[in-house]
């Protein structure tokens, strides 16, 4: 396994979705010019009085669960083409190897699972670099296709205004994770890891069941970009009945001892940092020098879960909690993760196996190839696929144990609100603090 190259510095970043317009903005995703390298998980423990769904619904048959048949796909069949975006060969790519887990899992569906009743799949791949008017030009080339019925996303934040305004809801688009809102408030999305505005509601689930904190603070960067995300944890903490201090500070702060205390980040039962990279790094250096080291008290999301951040602290990730959205590589308390090491072991390299837009992605084209083995080879339509995706309740492999896709009216295409909880001890070692929790309704 051993520590991911340079080019993986934000390897963790995809898998709750949060924050990745932070990132884009700011720079500081797994590009190869990122300095640092994110440390893989290798072992992960449970701690005792584990609360939340321990995902005992995990997805650990793959053939059982897309529904296929043993063996190959028989390549004198006419493929079943699956449109696939992702944001890559520009200067910032938010999630790198979301592609390698796309294909990954298409290359061992059609050599192990089948295909699609038989029929071999196909990515039509089309990637954008920088420019916003490249979404338009995704979306014309998928419509312009007539084999294509559906279109899985990776990481995309540059284009995406354009790319939906094109497709105009002609076809059905299932995605991992959802980087920016508007991919979970369009009626035509099944958004099946979720997004950061409902992900981080689970911060005041944890806060109170795990924690028991009657008190919080909540740290980030007083922008547009980092705003939506801390206001959605504040959300999540009230509703739990966690009495919450904003503090917010300027972008281009780098001393942030200042907002700890007026903060009272020291007396807190709980202190959550939301930021990109170089904000991590702040953080982490403040609240070392206020004497904020405890692991348990600090939580945060998984944009500290960054090779920058390492690169910046030593050569290691904040020993503080985490938030996680999908599973997380080496969690051997996780009954879903043995499946899905037995397939990297063969289908890709282990340095990028634990990257969890790998994962995120992998899982993704998984129900890809199951929703359309429901619908059927003779049946497939733009229209039948959207249906089946739309009813599907889980458990998401390598993901959540039950979904709910349509259960937020203003975000049609949402189908997870929920998040594990894991504390990093350093040195590759993490213990798993909660299982899937909801937010508070």
């Amino acid at each position: 396994m051993g520590r991911y190259r340079p080019d993986r510095a934000a390897a963790f970043l995809g898998i709750a979705a949060l924050g990745a317009v932070v990132l884009a903005a700011a720079g500081c995703s797994s590009s190869t010019s990122s300095p640092g390298g994110a440390v893989a998980p290798t072992s992960v423990a449970t701690s005792s009085g584990i609360t939340g769904n321990q995902n005992h619904t995990s997805v650990t048959n793959y053939l059982q669960y897309v529904g296929g048949k043993a063996g190959p796909a028989n390549s004198s069949l006419a493929p079943v083409e699956i449109g696939y975006v992702n944001q890559q060969g520009g200067p910032t790519a938010v999630g790198l190897l979301a592609t390698n887990g796309a294909e990954m899992a298409v290359n061992y569906i059609n050599k192990q699972l089948g295909g699609v009743d038989g029929h071999p799949v196909k990515l039509v791949t089309c990637f954008i670099a920088s420019a916003e008017e490249e979404g338009t030009g995704c979306a014309q080339k998928f419509l312009a296709d007539p084999g294509i019925k559906a279109i899985a996303m990776g990481g995309v934040v540059i284009g995406v205004q354009s790319f939906y305004a094109t497709l105009a809801g002609k076809l059905p688009v299932i995605d991992g994770v959802a980087a920016l809102p508007i991919d979970g408030g369009q009626n035509n999305t099944v958004v099946l890891f979720g997004d950061g505005t409902h992900v981080l509601g689970p911060m005041g689930t944890y806060a109170t069941t795990v924690l028991h904190a009657k008190n919080a603070v909540v740290l980030y960067p007083d922008d547009s970009a980092d705003s939506p995300g801390a206001l959605a944890i504040e959300a999540g903490l009230k509703a739990a009945g966690v009495k919450v201090t904003m503090g917010p500070y300027p972008p281009t702060a780098t001393d942030l001892t200042s907002v700890l205390a007026a903060t009272g980040a020291a007396s807190a039962d709980m202190v959550i940092p939301y930021t990109d990279a170089s904000g991590c790094v702040a953080i982490a250096k403040a609240l070392t020098a206020e004497g904020i080291t405890e692991i348990k008290k600090v939580v945060s999301a998984p944009l500290c879960l960054n090779g920058q951040v390492a690169a910046g602290l030593g050569g290691d990730f904040p020993k503080w909690t985490y938030s996680i959205a999908s599973s997380l590589f080496g969690d051997t308390t996780d009954p879903g993760m043995p499946a899905y090491e037995t397939v990297a072991a063969k289908y890709t390299t282990p340095a990028d196996a634990p990257d969890p837009w790998e994962i995120v992605d992998f899982g993704q084209l998984l129900t890809v190839d199951k929703i359309l083995n429901e619908v059927g080879y003779a049946n497939l339509t733009p229209a039948a696929i959207l249906a089946a995706g739309k009813a599907f309740k889980g458990p998401q492999a390598l993901g959540a144990p039950s979904l709910d896709c349509g259960e937020f009216p203003s975000a049609p295409g949402i189908c997870n609100d929920q998040a594990q909880f894991f504390e990093y001890q350093g040195h590759n070692t993490w213990v798993k603090a909660a299982g899937w929790l909801k937010p508070t309704s």
